[in-house]
């Protein structure tokens, strides 16, 4: 990564993360969140706007949606992409965290929706309590969030889905060099959906859903080629699997885990184990 590169940035816009796929759960979240029309959102973690500017067509024209997030890189993405759609008089754009949203006022907002964005929030009930605050009597939360633990930490023998026995020495090298960069306490990995569900209703959320997905299936990785899988990083403080190999691996040690692994990667084997969850509640009138 570039000196002084915003990781958050560079991870939300890489071209495999606008993905059609990602749409479905942008449509519930604005769906649980009952976005209507002269709603204020907020969309805290906003990233590429994704959430955002599906918002902006259920407010209308007396409606408002604030794009928040911690990277100022991505707030001026939003920004140009509003000028592009000609909706930047409806939209507001805020340099925040989730935990901390004191540049907003105490009930300013109806609606307050998020997307993958307490998985990076160490301290989630500070950030409950920021969505309670900033939220009018009778506003909406609605989030969606991967429950990674859900799949990790993974059995000795796998390694992101794939059977690693008889490359089992290999393996563990590479799991100690990623828990050296992010270890099993992260915030990725420390919660589950009852904790968020604890969570919200600690905070003083009333009228609370959560829906948990969970899916075990083959895992092909994008396009099924060597070079995707190589460049693959699970989250933006990671960095690709190539550069691990690189840093953990002996030259030897990388080639033996290349012939073994990538012929199970372009045949497309493997499990994928995915857990999402969805949250809505109100706060109370």
């Amino acid at each position: 990564m570039k000196e002084g590169a915003d990781p958050w940035a560079l991870w939300v816009l890489r071209p495999e993360n606008e993905l059609e796929s990602m749409h479905p759960a942008r449509d519930r979240v604005l769906a649980n969140a009952q976005v209507g029309a002269g709603d204020t959102v907020l969309d805290v973690g906003t990233g590429s706007g994704l959430v955002g500017f599906g918002a902006i067509t259920r407010v209308g024209q007396r409606g408002k949606v604030i794009f928040c997030d911690l990277s100022e890189t991505l707030v001026e993405h939003c920004r140009r992409e509003a000028d592009d759609r000609g909706v930047t008089g409806r939209c507001e754009f805020l340099v925040a965290s989730a935990d901390d949203l004191s540049a907003l006022r105490d009930e300013s907002v109806d609606v307050l929706t998020t997307r993958s964005v307490l998985i990076y929030v160490k301290d989630k009930v500070r950030a409950f309590g920021e969505f309670l605050r900033v939220l009018r009597p009778g506003g909406r939360l609605s989030i969606f969030e991967p429950i990674n633990s859900f799949a990790y930490p993974e059995p000795d023998d796998r390694f992101v889905g794939y059977d690693v026995g008889p490359i089992l020495s290999i393996v563990r090298k590479l799991k100690a060099a990623y828990d050296g960069i992010q270890p099993p306490d992260d915030p990725m990995l420390d919660f589950d959906e009852r904790d968020l569900l604890r969570q919200a209703e600690e905070a003083g959320f009333v009228e609370i859903h959560l829906t948990l997905e969970v899916k075990i299936d083959s895992r092909p990785w994008a396009g099924s080629t060597w070079d995707a899988f190589l460049r693959t990083s699970g989250n933006p403080r990671l960095p690709s699997l190539e550069e691990v190999l690189d840093d953990a691996l002996t030259f030897e040690e990388k080639e033996r885990f290349s012939r073994y692994m990538r012929p199970l990667v372009e045949r497309g084997e493997g499990e994928g184990r995915l857990a999402l969850a969805y949250l809505w509640a109100v706060k109370p009138g």
